[in-house]
């Protein structure tokens, strides 16, 4: 008879610990806990062993065989109840929420459904088609600091340097012919010298993560044939998933070490709003089996379905204790283990959530803010969700920065010539006070003009519609309000002018995102000219639809792109956490003139001041923004019309001069749906105002 000793309630998890292992689970309304072991394969239950002892709502014991390597999944007894919320089934093997590592990759199959179509629990046993957790070392969380410590340290760039890049890992290197076969589509091809070349020739500071936590298919993909791409439908929380971090933890953290001495920060996209089992029709495979009512929000008038704010079927409780441990647990351990710099929060609304909807103050953004492992790193919101009062953009804490969509809808909606005013555009390119001001500054601004959700830049100005049938739903799923246009063609065309055009409409929106105040965030592919195909919904689509073709990379708009970034670098007058007034920017100013010169003037075409009319008027298609900071003076100049405007540049001091900065040609005049950048330079091939 193995032995089985009564184990300890903390921490959560399987801890190695002497000649064995301390097992922890909790679940509040679980009438028992089984811990089953399977042998090297995965594939054959070799024990179970019921949990002997309970502490509170921890089911625990010590197990004195289990070692470093074995493969184990959890059951849970309890009542079969679901319009009390409780869904037991023992028939259904669960994955340990605080599992490490797993065997394998999440497979849909049937056999993992916890009820039939009539509502009744399901009794087939699902343990072949389940991932096995791995049991790893204990790994001991040291302090932030002990923690960077022991790995290369990372370059904590300030908000106001910081340029992202989004990007998924599978995506961005699958098809890199400079990349061992081998290696694409992992953690390790991201570290590979060929994907460094291209994130350090463009000069991003950081990299948002789209998820690499396991995760797992819906359902209706199956019968497609495809999968969830993107990611957003974790089960493992803890644990890399074997598909895109075949080395698990370790692989992860060693690409994040690369980067950072590549000087190029890691932000992880993470997903703890809903869980990847759905509503009461999907799998039961950790959460659900463990503790339905604790762990999930549902509807207090039937309390077998599950309020549905994040849509995809479920919400998770953040405000109840062990979920809010879960969530920081997840955090602590990615902050620590693999040295990340940050997160973006998928549907960061629902973190917030309470019983009467959004609180800023709510427990876990609460806990966040107080944590010294977390309170540090770079912390972004979605801020949005689904459900009652979902948009919260604004609403975040100090500190955060936010996805901002006022931005990517009033740049589109300018260069489409949607017939608003100037004074939109203007306060986007401004930092949005209007959303983040006086509290926060201009950094709490995460611009972006698209995302990995909605069209490539380059489908944003060919399509002006939707294309996704490819999903499978007959191209109702994504969103019909892309404020897109098509210049007359939809979709790929072979006339030279429109192709011109759409090239041109691609560098201004570009500039446009990396001349404007706040942070900027670039989507993988946009600065070589990726495309969907007027997909705009391409979650499902793991093939060469969402993946980078390398072969048809754009060189002279990757320049462009990186010509940008420098520049905006170089210049503090472009990127400075100060909010426009229009006073004396004398901060840093290196002679009496600059002293009074104002931190921005928004000048007509002529270089008199805007007027009234200039400001609400539709038919006015020029903005100029004539900026200082310190001694650092720039003017930006978007012209969205479709004629050629000569424009007047502010009178200089000091021996200086305007030089056109970005693309060649030294005239003052601007070209139809352009961007023009001009510098105040010492130099003697410049402009005379």
């Amino acid at each position: 008879m193995r032995r089985v000793g009564p184990g300890t309630p903390e921490p959560l998890g399987v801890t190695l610990h002497g000649d064995g292992a301390n097992v922890a689970v909790f679940s509040a309304h679980a009438t028992r806990v089984d811990v089953c072991l399977f042998d090297a394969t995965g594939t054959q239950e070799i024990e179970r062993i019921a949990l002997p002892e309970r502490t509170g709502d921890v089911h625990h014991g010590y197990l004195h065989w289990m070692k470093d390597g074995t493969r184990y999944g959890l059951r849970a007894h309890g009542p079969w109840a679901p319009h009390d919320g409780h869904r037991f089934n023992p028939a259904k093997l669960l994955v340990d929420p605080y599992a490490r590592a797993l065997d394998r990759a999440f497979v849909m199959h049937q056999a993992l459904l916890g009820q039939r179509p009539d509502g009744s629990r399901d009794e087939s046993d699902s343990a072949q088609w389940v991932p096995k957790a791995i049991v790893t070392p204990q790994v001991i969380v040291p302090s932030a600091g002990a923690a960077r410590a022991l790995h290369i340290a990372a370059p904590r760039t300030p908000w106001r340097d910081t340029v992202i890049y989004e990007l998924h890992v599978r995506g961005f290197t699958k098809l890199h012919p400079d990349i061992p076969e081998r290696l694409r589509g992992t953690c390790a091809a991201l570290a590979h010298p060929a994907a460094l070349a291209h994130l350090t020739r463009l000069g991003v500071t950081a990299i948002e993560l789209m998820p690499v936590a396991a995760a797992i298919d819906e359902p209706h993909l199956l019968p497609h044939g495809l999968s969830n791409y993107w990611g957003y439908n974790t089960i493992g929380w803890m644990v890399p998933d074997p598909r895109l971090a075949p080395g698990g933890m370790s692989e992860l953290r060693a690409m994040v070490d690369v980067l950072h001495a590549h000087g190029i920060e890691v932000i992880l996209d993470i997903v703890l709003n809903h869980s990847g089992e759905g509503d009461e029709t999907g799998p039961t495979v950790s959460l659900r089996g463990l503790d339905n009512a604790s762990y999930y929000r549902l509807l207090p008038t039937d309390r077998s379905r599950y309020i549905n704010d994040t849509g995809t079927g479920n919400t998770l409780a953040l405000d109840r204790p062990p979920v809010l441990r879960l969530a920081l647990d997840t955090l602590r351990y990615y902050a620590s283990v693999a040295n990340v710099d940050g997160f973006r929060f998928d549907l960061g609304t629902t973190l917030g959530r309470r019983d009467h909807g959004f609180d800023p103050e709510a427990p876990l953004l609460r806990a966040i803010a107080e944590d010294p492992q977390l309170r540090h790193l770079k912390m972004i919101a979605e801020p949005w969700d689904i459900g009652p009062g979902g948009h919260q953009l604004g609403r975040f804490p100090d500190g955060w920065a936010e996805w901002n969509d006022r931005f990517r809808d009033g740049v589109r909606r300018f260069w489409r010539g949607h017939g608003e005013g100037l004074g939109e555009l203007a306060t986007r390119i401004a930092g949005s006070p209007d959303v983040f001001s006086p509290r926060r500054s201009p950094t709490s601004a995460l611009n972006f003009v698209t995302a990995h959700d909605g069209f490539t830049l380059k489908d944003l100005v060919s399509y002006a519609h939707k294309h996704n049938e490819a999903n499978g739903e007959k191209n109702r799923d994504g969103t019909d309000a892309n404020q897109s246009w098509n210049h007359g063609v939809e979709g790929p065309t072979h006339d030279a002018a429109i192709i011109a055009r759409r090239r041109g409409d691609v560098r201004a929106l570009l500039a446009t995102l990396l001349l404007s105040r706040g942070t900027p965030m670039l989507s993988m592919g946009d600065e070589l000219g990726r495309t969907q195909h007027g997909n705009n919904n391409a979650y499902a689509q793991d093939n060469a639809t969402s993946w980078i073709d390398w072969s048809t990379a754009d060189a002279s708009l990757i320049d462009f792109t990186a010509a940008l970034i420098r520049a905006r670098r170089e210049h503090p007058a472009l990127h400075g956490e100060r909010w426009l007034t229009g006073a004396a920017a004398s901060a840093g100013a290196a002679d009496s003139a600059a002293d009074s010169t104002p931190d921005v003037e928004w000048r007509r075409p002529d270089g008199s001041p805007m007027t009234p009319h200039d400001w609400t008027s539709g038919s006015v298609r020029t903005l100029i923004a004539a900026l200082c900071e310190g001694d650092d003076r720039v003017v930006v100049a978007m012209h969205a019309a479709a004629e050629p405007i000569d424009i007047v540049l502010p009178a200089l001091e000091g021996g200086r001069r305007w030089t056109r900065a970005l693309e060649t040609g030294t005239s003052q005049t601007l070209a139809p749906r352009s961007v023009a950048l001009f510098v105040a330079t010492p130099t003697s091939d410049t402009l005379q105002p």
